[in-house]
């Protein structure tokens, strides 16, 4: 088996997690919204999910968002960060401190676990969903949200440009980010039945760049790339990060765009009552025949 890739440095996004819940309040705008479009998904399933794992809770905005819905009676608010779990567990629901590469769960142990806008921190993603496959009832679902290739692209672009020009270089100050393909092929990979994965694009106006990355910050979202330049930024290059940020995307009204390509998973862990694709060959009429048309064998042309 391939070892793990390393990208993120996991004490840091516990540290940052940390340093974040205290004021998490002011910046959760995000993780509200992506929780409350994840809740809309549940509400299109007809099942109850009695035991549910909200995995990398952050403040509890998967509990709030629920208010009652999916049938779940008991709620488990996971995090990595000690601090995030606490503030959830102000929701009413349970807190602990989990990691979502190493789950302290038993194999089959919940009807349904969500995550909002958490697995884009870990290393071993693969693995990650087979935890969450395992600790699935057959049948189990699994919703979740994370963010996609296109997030940030205008701090991305603004930042790269600012140290190019002015420390001829550039440091790993971004997350790689997984785009939907990959995550529809990694849920398959990992066991899961019925995968679906869609994107969408929340834009969020901001009257400077500045108040983005106290946004981000405040999100405990700070960079936590294990090759990541330690201490602060250049001054020089950071001004120059949000001169270029404004220069390029500010709109007529003074303000500019901030991207988030949230990725929407549902799964379901396998069982033989769920349905499945037939088997090729195995059609009992032919397209043609329904569409009224004459069927063509491939490599043939039409007949004028």
């Amino acid at each position: 088996m391939a070892e793990t890739m390393t990208v993120f440095n996991r004490a840091a996004v516990r540290q940052h997690r940390d340093r974040a819940a205290a004021g998490l309040g002011a910046h959760d705008f995000l993780l509200i919204e992506a929780a409350e479009r994840l809740a809309d998904r549940l509400d299109d399933v007809t099942r109850k999910f009695p035991l549910a794992l909200d995995l990398g809770c952050h403040g509890g905005e998967i509990g709030r968002s629920l208010a009652g819905r999916g049938g779940i009676e008991t709620l488990i608010q996971g995090d990595l960060s000690p601090s995030m779990a606490r503030l959830a567990a102000g929701t009413g629901a349970p807190g602990l401190a989990c990691d979502e590469e190493a789950l302290p769960f038993t194999d089959g142990a919940f009807d349904l676990i969500l995550s909002n806008l958490s697995l884009h921190w870990v290393n071993d993603l693969p693995g990650a969903l087979i935890q969450i496959r395992r600790a699935l009832k057959p049948d189990g679902l699994f919703l979740a949200t994370a963010l996609g290739g296109q997030t940030l692209n205008e701090l991305r672009t603004a930042l790269f440009q600012a140290e190019t020009e002015i420390e001829g270089g550039l440091s790993p100050r971004f997350s790689p980010l997984i785009d939907v393909r990959d995550l529809g092929n990694l849920l398959t990979r990992a066991g899961f039945a019925l995968p679906v994965v869609d994107a969408e694009t929340v834009t969020v106006s901001y009257d400077s760049p500045l108040k983005l990355l106290h946004d981000l910050r405040g999100m405990g979202e700070a960079n936590a790339n294990r090759d990541r330049r330690r201490g602060f930024s250049r001054r020089a290059t950071l001004l120059r990060a949000l001169e270029i940020y404004m220069e390029t995307f500010a709109g007529p009204d003074g303000r500019v765009p901030a991207t988030f390509d949230i990725l929407t998973v549902t799964a379901w862990a396998p069982d033989p009552s769920q349905q499945r694709p037939l088997k090729p060959g195995s059609a009992q009429s032919r397209l043609a025949e329904a569409l009224e048309s004459e069927e063509i064998p491939g490599g043939e042309k039409p007949t004028p």
